[in-house]
């Protein structure tokens, strides 16, 4: 066992998504892998393990903590222009070759591994909260490594910050269970979920199902959750015409209010090989989210080559009523109903009650509401 084990097991309690088995074995069901762990043993995420009989799972830290705006996650629909207090653990159920946050969510599986390590930092549920006021977050996110296998910590922090009056959110590769949304259910208001591909074998050699995460998707719609979706466009692995229109389709038989965000790969980690994804393809990836009946698509992380993809608009009249650059608003135009100012059209998600207009500094940044 290196350093990074040592500390990381240190930093743990018993967990609460577990069922005990014959012969001090446990099935835990943080996550669809469902990994049944022997004695001594760990699950496939390396950070939930079987001591004695008992499953161990993270607790008391982050190895990251940061506050960004809400449309970096990416969420649209969820209260736009706020700061968004995300924290996030180490260890995944995925190894994606591409993911922009391996330092975090492969520190267990690569050598890299003590260099994580070194942001390790204890902390607890209610200084989580009290950083969030500093920085004036309006939601608490779970993000950066899977958070489904840190759902116990999660929850310690949620119900913090629900009583600090404050949502809260996972941004997830949804791979999830029955039981771990039931346990998430009463704390979580949106939960984004990353669309890899809708390809089988591509899916299983990140590590999942492609079976689980669309189900996933569903199940978290059908516990009440504002969902959004996100499909990083990656040249030569997903983004043949007949994929996006797999899972434009999808989205679109669920609901076409789900918003569909495609955005932008650049070489990363492992997967340095394919050229990062250029406008035109996002373009073209938003435009088969329209044709096939989502009536609120996104192009993100290429801003001002996009055109209207960056935006928010009204599906019955075409009124512009969120208006981005970026990471960025400019303008903000729902109005405290969550509905469109010119038609009256109801516009799904999660809005400001009490104002209209997201207002400028001087610079151009955003003033939180």
């Amino acid at each position: 066992m290196n350093s990074l084990e040592k500390l990381l097991d240190s930093l743990t309690v018993e967990g609460r998504l577990y069922e005990t088995q014959a012969d001090n074995a446990v099935r835990c069901f943080a996550c669809g892998h469902r990994c049944l762990i022997r004695e001594g043993r760990r699950g496939i995420c390396q950070v939930r393990f079987n001591e004695g009989g008992k499953l161990r799972v993270p607790s008391g830290y982050v190895a990251a903590l940061q506050s960004d705006p809400i449309e970096k996650k990416p969420f649209s629909h969820v209260l736009p222009g706020s700061n968004a207090l995300t924290f996030g653990m180490l260890g995944c159920d995925y190894h994606c070759g591409y993911c922009q946050n391996w330092l975090t969510s492969q520190a267990l599986r690569d050598p890299a591994s003590n260099i994580a390590g070194q942001f390790v930092r204890q902390i607890t549920p209610a200084q989580v909260v009290e950083q969030s006021k500093k920085v004036n977050a309006k939601v608490v996110v779970s993000s950066y490594n899977e958070p489904l296998i840190t759902s116990e910590w999660a929850v310690d922090i949620f119900k913090e910050a629900k009583q600090a009056g404050l949502m809260c959110a996972y941004v997830s590769n949804g791979n999830n269970t029955p039981e771990v949304m039931e346990y998430l259910r009463p704390y979580l208001d949106a939960y984004k979920v990353d669309l890899k591909c809708m390809d089988e074998k591509k899916y299983h050699s990140l590590g999942g199902t492609l079976k689980n995460t669309l189900d996933g998707i569903q199940r978290a719609r059908e516990a009440g959750l504002w969902v959004e979706v996100v499909t990083l466009v990656i040249p030569g692995f997903n983004d043949s015409n007949d994929e996006l229109w797999d899972a434009a389709r999808f989205l679109a038989s669920l609901s076409i209010d789900i918003p569909w965000h495609v955005t932008a790969f650049h070489k990363d980690y492992r997967m340095i090989e394919p050229d990062n994804t250029d406008a035109k393809t996002l373009i073209r990836a938003a435009e088969i989210g329209r044709e096939a009946g989502l009536r609120y698509v996104y192009a993100g992380n290429l801003p001002g080559t996009v055109g209207a993809y960056e935006n928010t608009q009204c599906p019955k009249c075409s009124y512009q009523l969120v208006k981005r650059s970026g990471y960025v608003v400019r303008e903000y135009k729902i109005t405290s109903e969550g509905k469109c100012p010119k038609c009256g059209e109801k516009i799904p998600g999660l809005w400001h009650p009490d104002s209209t207009q997201v207002m400028l500094d001087q610079g151009g940044h955003p003033i939180p509401l």
